[in-house]
């Protein structure tokens, strides 16, 4: 894996909100093509990151560079796709209309508009809930439409918090499949996540506890390293617990 030209480099970063410090000083560089899972307890700071790698936050003390350049950059984040862990959708619309809303801020137009929207719905399985009210939709096709929008603009990072919190394991699989191709066509990938077996997902993980990388590396080699049979051991033993 090259990493003479990371897509995401993450340097020296702190944050602090008020007294409270929830990120220290962290450094990490994540390639092209990558799976990456940021991986940790709730509170651990996994959402503080990636809300700074989507450029709606700045560090305290150190930088993130993207693609070469440091960020907040608002050019960049047309290149970003970004799922937060609150679903952002207007629930008096239906499906069509948000996608319709959020392809025109991507500046989708036309044929190529219509055809990404059926695209993407077809990867979350959601193409027959088009017309749909998003009032009308379950906690789990709001996640699902959430990462639908966010891939509408074939952004080179996806940055995805927490994407299926929600969603039975069956789609999950689907959406797995789905983020494999991504990468196979070069796509970045940031995952926040606390749940193990997602965690051996992802070509790398950094494990995140009380705001600190603790290790990261590949699921294989994190096991290796801890003696450990599973990536939940081998947190707890990086974890001093």
């Amino acid at each position: 894996m090259n990493n003479s030209n990371p897509v995401v480099s993450i340097q020296n970063v702190s944050k602090n909100y008020g007294k409270q410090q929830v990120l220290k000083n962290i450094s990490l560089e994540i390639s092209q093509g990558e799976i990456f899972g940021l991986l940790g307890p709730s509170g651990a700071g996994k959402t503080t990151i990636v809300k700074q790698l989507a450029g709606l936050e700045a560090p305290s003390q150190g930088e993130n560079f993207i693609l070469g350049e440091k960020m907040p950059n608002l050019n960049l984040m047309k290149k970003i796709g970004y799922m937060a862990q609150s679903d952002a959708l207007y629930a008096e619309l239906s499906a069509k209309e948000n996608l319709d809303f959020f392809a025109a801020l991507y500046g989708l137009k036309g044929k190529e508009k219509q055809q990404r929207m059926k695209e993407v719905m077809e990867i979350v399985s959601l193409n027959e809930h088009f017309n749909k009210l998003v009032s009308n939709f379950s906690g789990g096709m709001k996640r699902r439409l959430s990462l639908a929008i966010s891939l509408l603009h074939k952004p080179k990072l996806l940055i995805l918090d927490e994407p299926t919190v929600g969603i039975d394991p069956v789609l999950r699989k689907g959406i797995w499949t789905s983020f494999n191709t991504l990468k196979e066509e070069g796509t970045t990938i940031i995952v926040t996540t606390h749940v193990m077996d997602e965690a051996e997902k992802c070509d790398r993980l950094g494990m995140i506890r009380d705001g600190q990388l603790i290790a990261a590396g590949t699921p294989e080699d994190l096991r290796q390293q801890t003696s450990t049979a599973n990536i939940e051991d081998a947190f707890l033993a990086y974890g001093g617990a």
